[in-house]
């Protein structure tokens, strides 16, 4: 049976995209078998995973208007090791198609049922706005993983997911819970980021994730060469600390 878990942070810009795509490739690397669901309609997972988002001739898109099963829409990230559920522009104009649709927050759900026997992991890019997209992914999920910088605005925005994820456990997905809070972006020199990861150590316990991915020129680099960055420098300390994440949450899942 597949683990699934979103990627998912109100907060735009803390890394929920090269956590998604690096976690992906991690644990392929670590003999996982693992689908990446970009949720995003910007589709950077798709492309940082070396898929032309531009030539896919199908798309989560029509996995959510049920015209298409995961298995014939998925393309391969051979650079990854690991499938790819892409998206691209048309992903937008699904969120109005599915306004007036029955379990409209329930199609990727349905989807991933028929999918359930061919991955260990199943992880999903949610776009940072709380929309129809991302709730079908968090409907979708057994949890969610939270990448976070440790900054003060970084926490405003932790409360506001939190709530959102207690709302969805009460109303649609009894099994949905926070899996981890994971510290991307980290720089121990910066007292306030020090400051805060201990806040969140204190306030969270064992839901903080041992690993921490440091700051890391290479990481951000890595998607302009359409690779995740776990590829297309394995030596980088940023990459290392993403096999290494990869590695916790395996052990994690087998301790459960």
């Amino acid at each position: 049976m597949a683990k699934i878990f979103c990627i998912a942070n109100q907060k735009g810009g803390v890394g929920k995209t090269t956590t998604a795509v690096n976690l992906a490739a991690g644990l392929a690397k670590v003999d996982q078998r693992v689908l990446l669901i970009d949720l995003d309609p910007q589709g950077n997972a798709t492309m940082g995973s070396g898929v032309d988002k531009r030539a896919l001739p199908m798309t989560v898109y029509d996995v959510l208007l049920e015209s298409a099963h995961i298995a014939e829409a998925k393309t391969r990230s051979e650079l990854g090791g690991y499938d790819v559920l892409g998206a691209n522009r048309e992903l937008a104009g699904a969120e109005v198609e599915l306004v007036d649709q029955e379990r409209r927050e329930r199609r990727l759900k349905a989807a991933l049922e028929a999918a359930d026997a061919d991955y260990d992991f199943v992880l999903i890019d949610c776009p940072p706005s709380l929309s129809m997209l991302t709730l079908n992914g968090l409907v979708s999920a057994h949890g969610v993983i939270v990448p976070m910088q440790c900054e003060y605005f970084a926490l405003e925005g932790l409360s506001d997911l939190v709530n959102t994820i207690k709302q969805v456990h009460a109303n649609l997905n009894p099994d949905l819970k926070i899996i981890g809070l994971l510290r991307v972006m980290y720089d121990p020199r910066i007292t306030l980021q020090s400051q805060v990861s201990e806040q969140l150590k204190q306030h969270f316990g064992d839901k903080v994730f041992h690993t921490v991915i440091p700051r890391n020129v290479r990481l951000a680099e890595a998607p302009s060469y359409g690779q995740p960055g776990v590829v297309f420098d394995p030596a980088a300390r940023g990459a290392q600390a993403y096999v290494e994440f990869a590695r916790e949450m395996v052990a994690r899942i087998a301790a459960t």
